[in-house]
């Protein structure tokens, strides 16, 4: 068994035979315990991120458990510590739970009892890396190339891929995806990883602006210029130079303003109203529509030679349903990015929680499972995290496919999370699954899963 795959635990206790017994506990239970006789030897060998749990005597020569307890806490927060107290020593018990211990165990004590411990502060100090290193993620991404995109489905490493190759041309996108599959993120990576990502990202829905103001909004006025312009004002193309402009809604855009944007795409130029000088342009545009407009062309809802302007580049952005293997894991970024805002530890996926996700039909794609996510984590307790609940009624729908396949889908997306949270150790994900090695490695082989990539 690899050594990185069995969680540790620190034994601290100046008894030798208890050091003994309780490491050997231990290890037949799954771990790798670690003896110390003296919290300052155990301190000068616990290392940063420390993947495991401490147990120590509270009386003992020296630091005793609870001067070590405090030293750790200040060291690690998060750390779960198990105090031993001597019986009938309840008032020193409470005081160490008081102090932040993680547990305490009385003396004597069974060994079922102390492994039970273990496993739950195992799990507890998992899902705290796990919390933390979502954090020291998403606070590097402050400085780095655009939001991630998740997902490890075809679909979306294809994407990903075209996004990357894309950012790094001037050419104008036109994104096609229905609402709430992600155009915005999508533009946003584009726009981040591109060489104008230190310049302005401007976002314009061209459904939200009223008609009469739409062209004041995007090329700005003169003073003057109409009833009410008090003074001159920059629009959101000129605005946005050096930068990316992003139409959400394009197909919202009316058409006789239609004609203005197929110019300032062909020239790079605006005019403000009541203006005579053009203003040069340095931007690149990003468009968005969840509708077909070749066929809205057609039917004369949309300009045909604005539609072939935009249509130099399209990326087809896939609805959830269409990528569900991706589901589970969306799900779990979502709610620790909410667990993070918010302060709060998002409990991890079960069987029922996940054959719920995977059986919704998912009408307002990753924006609708974004927000469930954010419920699970804020409101999941009302419910005892029961995700059915938190759906209000919505109609359960497998997208039409055959039996064996929703099985299949199933099974992957359950081997998949228990890797997730057992941080690719493929002991640790045999013991949540119930499964022997040599069932697990084929069921991996099968799905095309590989252990290594879930230990990053």
């Amino acid at each position: 068994m690899d050594s990185a795959d069995v969680p540790p635990v620190l034994i601290i206790d100046d008894e030798p035979h208890l050091r003994i017994t309780t490491g050997q506990t231990l290890e037949l239970a799954g771990y790798a315990p670690q003896a110390h006789e003296s919290a300052e030897s155990a301190l000068a060998a616990l290392p940063e991120d420390f993947p495991g749990v401490v147990i120590s005597d509270i009386r003992m020569p020296g630091m005793d458990g609870m001067a070590l307890l405090a030293e750790i806490r200040q060291r690690d927060p998060d750390l779960p510590v198990i105090l031993i107290t001597g019986h009938g020593d309840i008032s020193t018990a409470v005081e160490a739970m008081r102090q932040g211990a993680w547990d305490f165990l009385e003396k004597p004590f069974a060994g079922e009892r102390l492994v039970e411990m273990v496993r739950r502060g195992i799990d507890k100090r998992r899902l705290s890396l796990e919390n933390r290193r979502l954090k020291a993620e998403l606070e590097a991404q402050q400085g780095a190339p655009g939001p991630r995109l998740v997902g490890r489905t075809p679909a979306m490493q294809q994407l990903a891929a075209m996004v990357q190759r894309i950012s790094r041309v001037e050419a104008d996108v036109l994104l096609f995806g229905e609402t709430g599959t992600g155009k915005d993120l999508v533009a946003r990576a584009l726009h981040a990883r591109s060489t104008r990502g230190e310049g302005p990202f401007v976002a314009i829905n061209c459904g939200a602006v009223p008609e009469s103001i739409i062209e004041s909004e995007l090329f700005g006025h003169e003073k003057g210029a109409f009833t009410g312009a008090l003074e001159r004002r920059i629009g959101k193309f000129e605005y946005a130079n050096g930068g990316t402009v992003f139409l959400d809604e394009i197909e919202s855009m009316p058409l006789a303003l239609q004609v203005k944007l197929l110019r300032v795409l062909q020239e790079r130029c605006i005019e403000r109203l009541g203006a005579n000088e053009p203003v040069a342009l340095d931007i690149r545009v990003i468009a968005a529509t969840k509708v077909d407009l070749k066929a809205a062309a057609e039917a004369g809802d949309f300009r045909e030679d604005l539609y072939y302007r935009l249509n130099v580049v399209t990326l087809p952005i896939p609805p959830l349903r269409e990528r569900r293997e991706d589901i589970p894991l969306l799900f779990q970024h979502f709610a620790l990015v909410a667990g993070n805002r918010s302060d709060l530890e998002a409990p991890p996926l079960d069987a029922a929680g996940i054959s719920t996700l995977l059986a919704h039909d998912w009408p307002g794609n990753v924006r609708e499972l974004r927000n469930l996510a954010e419920r699970y984590v804020l409101l999941g307790a009302a419910y005892d995290y029961r995700l059915e609940a938190l759906l209000e009624g919505a109609t359960p729908d497998n997208g039409g496919l055959p039996l064996p396949q929703q099985v299949e889908l199933f099974e992957k997306s359950l081997i998949s999370q228990a890797l997730i949270s057992q941080r690719g150790s493929v002991p640790g994900a045999c013991e949540q699954l119930g499964l022997p090695r040599k069932t697990l490695y084929d069921k991996l082989k099968k799905y095309g899963l590989r252990a290594e990539e879930y230990r990053h």
